[in-house]
């Protein structure tokens, strides 16, 4: 069985429970996304299927061979799955795998902030404000390691890139599923902007948490 599906994020409201508590929300617009092709463990060596989302304008000659009777997709994206021989191609999938109160991980590419300095990109506090320092305020400080070994460790937390990442969110609550509007409210915020692609996969449980890895 698929447990996953391809979104787009469209923002972030505020929705109210029964006894009126108010919840910010994120707003996905999740499927219908179309069954591209089955991998198989003997074929390709795992079981998974590509599912196809979004409306491309152009394609590549490949690309339109690789959907010949299938539609034209912007967005292919691979999912998992336990048994692959009882999906076919062309099957559609869509928010009906979820339901209110499940609990999902959702991934996407967080917010590019370009090159920026420690104190933005790893809360460092900055030098002293007083005795004369007037341009520590946001330098890194010392470095250096001095004659042993002789050279910055790797890992160190420097000035550099910031965002752009792939991040995923686990463990979010599935306030509404609206079938009718391909609409999926998520408890809380998930990575990237507005119009971000997104992959929601159901939670395998634990926490709520967030992980990140460079693309």
């Amino acid at each position: 069985m698929i447990e996953g599906i391809i979104g787009r994020k469209l923002g972030m409201t505020q929705k109210f429970r029964d006894n009126g508590k108010a919840e910010a929300v994120t707003a996905i617009e999740a499927g219908p996304c179309i069954v591209i092709q089955v991998k198989t463990k003997d074929k390709e060596g795992y079981s998974a299927v590509q599912l196809g989302f979004g409306e491309a304008k152009r394609l590549n000659s490949p690309r339109k061979g690789h959907l010949k009777g299938l539609g034209q997709f912007k967005y292919l994206r691979e999912f998992r799955v336990s048994a692959s021989e009882a999906i076919e191609v062309g099957e559609t999938v869509d928010i009906s795998l979820f339901k209110m109160g499940d609990r999902v991980d959702i991934t996407g590419v967080s917010k590019g902030k370009g090159f920026t300095g420690v104190v933005k990109r790893h809360r460092f506090a900055g030098g002293p404000k007083t005795h004369g320092q007037s341009d520590r305020h946001r330098a890194p400080g010392s470095i250096g390691a001095t004659t042993s070994p002789g050279r910055v460790f790797k890992g160190m937390r420097m000035a550099g890139h910031m965002g752009d990442s792939r991040v995923t969110i686990r463990h979010l609550e599935v306030f509404e599923a609206d079938l009718a509007r391909n609409l999926l409210l998520v408890r809380g915020a998930v990575p990237g902007g507005r119009n971000g692609l997104l992959l929601i996969r159901k939670s395998g449980g634990g926490k709520q948490e967030s992980a990140s890895s460079s693309l």
